[in-house]
C-alpha cells in the first residue's frame, strides 16, 4: 500500500503548536516555517534563525521534528536547522557597484585564499567542479568524475551545491531523507559514493524559492553538518557540483569551504567559454587553483561513418585550458547511452565502461590523481 500524503493544514497546525521562543507565537504564524515539502508518507522544512542562535532553537527544531512525527500520514519527519549569516564582504579587489558605475579591480591587490576557509571534518581533500553557464552538463561531469574516482578505490563524497537545481538524486538513483545522527546529517550512498543534496529535503520538481542567504546557508550545513567521514575512514576526496553562475553560494564556498582545486566544464562554443571564464577568473581571484578543463558535448558520432561532427564548434576548450595554462583534462562526446544512464540513475562509468564517454571520465579522474 502506498503511504498516504499528509494534510497540509494539519501539518501548519502542529508547526503552530511548537511555540517560537521569541515571539510567542506558532512556528507558521512565525514565518519561521521555510522550504516546507510535504510528499507520501513524509514532512519537512527549514528552520532557519540567525547564527547566534542555533543554540537557543535547537530544542525548537526537536519539538517540531516530534510534532511532525506525530501528524497522520508522516512516517518520515525533517527538520533542517540553518543558521543566517550577513552577506559577506566583497572578495579582495573587487569594488561593490553603484548606479552608473563600473565594477574595477583593485591593481594592488594579490590573490589570496580566504584566511578562514577550511575543509569539512574527516576529508583530506575538496575538488569543486564549476561552469559559468548552465546547460552544459556539469552535473553530469561532477557524478561521473566522482563515480570514477570511486572506481580507482578512493573513499569519495559528492556534495551537490546546486541548491536551485539539484541532479544528483535522479543521476544516482537516490530517494530518500539523510537522517539526524549525534547532530549531522547522514549522507545517502550510492555506487561507492557518500551523497547530500538538497534534492533529498524537498520533492523532485518543487521550485526552491529562496533568497540567496537562505540558500547559502543550506549550503553551509551540507559543507559543515554531514558525517561525511571519520577518524577511522576519513574521506578521500570530497567532489563539490557547484551551480552555474558566481553568485552567493560560490561566493559561501569559497570563503568557508578550503577548495584544493577546480574543473572548469565548458561546451566547445563560445558563448559558453566566456561564462567559463569568468568562473575560473573568480577561482583565480582567491588563489584557488584550477586543475583543468573539461570539455563537454565535444562532437557527435556519425553513426554511418564514425566520423567526428563537432556540432557545437571544435577547439574551443582546449584553447582556454591554453589560455589558463592548465590541461585539458577530456573531450567527453555527446552520446545517447550517457543522457540515458543520467535518466536511469545509473552513472555511465560503472554501467558502460567501455563507452567513450565513460573512458573520457576515467581518464580525467586519473589525470586529476597526479
Amino acid at each position: 500500500m502506498d503511504p498516504t500524503i499528509p494534510d497540509r493544514n494539519t501539518v501548519l497546525a502542529a508547526l503552530d503548536g511548537v511555540l517560537d521562543p521569541k515571539t510567542g507565537k506558532g512556528l507558521a504564524a512565525a514565518g519561521l516555517v521555510r522550504g516546507l515539502t510535504i510528499g507520501p508518507g513524509r514532512a519537512g522544512f527549514m528552520l532557519e534563525v540567525p547564527g547566534s542562535e542555533t543554540a537557543l532553537y535547537a530544542p525548537v527544531r526537536d519539538a517540531a521534528q516530534a510534532a511532525l512525527s506525530a501528524v497522520a500520514g508522516v512516517a518520515k519527519a525533517q527538520v533542517v536547522l540553518t543558521a543566517e549569516h550577513e552577506a559577506p564582504p566583497p572578495a579582495e579587489g573587487v569594488t561593490r557597484v553603484r548606479k552608473g558605475a563600473r565594477v574595477a579591480q583593485d591593481p594592488q591587490a594579490a590573490p589570496v585564499p580566504p584566511a578562514d576557509a577550511a575543509r569539512p571534518a574527516h576529508v583530506r581533500r575538496v575538488i569543486a567542479v564549476a561552469s559559468g553557464k548552465g546547460g552544459v552538463g556539469k552535473s553530469t561531469v561532477s557524478v561521473n568524475l566522482a563515480t570514477a574516482f570511486a572506481q580507482l578505490g578512493l573513499r569519495v563524497g559528492l556534495l551537490d551545491a546546486d541548491v536551485y537545481g539539484p541532479s544528483a538524486p535522479r543521476m544516482l538513483g537516490l530517494d530518500g531523507q539523510p537522517a539526524f545522527v549525534d547532530g549531522k546529517l547522514q549522507p545517502l550512498e550510492a555506487w561507492g559514493l557518500k551523497v547530500m543534496s538538497i534534492g533529498f529535503l524537498v520533492d523532485e520538481g518543487a521550485p526552491m524559492i529562496w533568497r540567496g542567504p537562505m540558500a547559502s546557508s543550506a549550503v553551509r550545513q551540507m559543507m559543515n553538518d554531514v558525517a561525511w567521514g571519520s577518524e577511522a575512514e576519513p574521506l578521500d576526496l570530497l567532489v563539490v557540483d557547484l551551480p552555474p553562475g558566481t553568485g552567493d553560494i560560490q561566493l559561501t564556498l569559497i570563503q568557508k569551504m578550503k577548495i584544493d582545486g577546480v574543473v572548469i566544464v565548458s561546451t566547445p562554443q563560445e558563448i559558453a567559454l566566456i561564462d567559463a571564464r569568468r568562473a575560473a577568473s573568480m577561482f583565480q581571484k582567491t588563489a584557488t587553483p584550477i586543475l583543468g578543463v573539461i570539455e563537454n558535448m565535444a562532437f557527435f558520432t556519425d553513426p554511418a561513418t564514425g566520423a567526428p561532427i563537432p556540432i557545437f564548434g571544435t577547439g574551443g576548450a582546449r584553447l582556454e585550458a591554453e589560455r589558463l595554462g592548465v590541461p585539458l583534462l577530456a573531450e567527453v562526446p555527446l552520446e545517447m547511452v550517457l543522457r540515458e544512464a543520467c535518466d536511469a540513475g545509473r552513472p555511465l562509468v560503472v554501467t558502460a565502461p567501455d563507452s567513450p564517454a565513460a573512458k573520457a571520465f576515467a581518464a580525467a579522474a586519473k589525470a586529476l590523481m597526479i
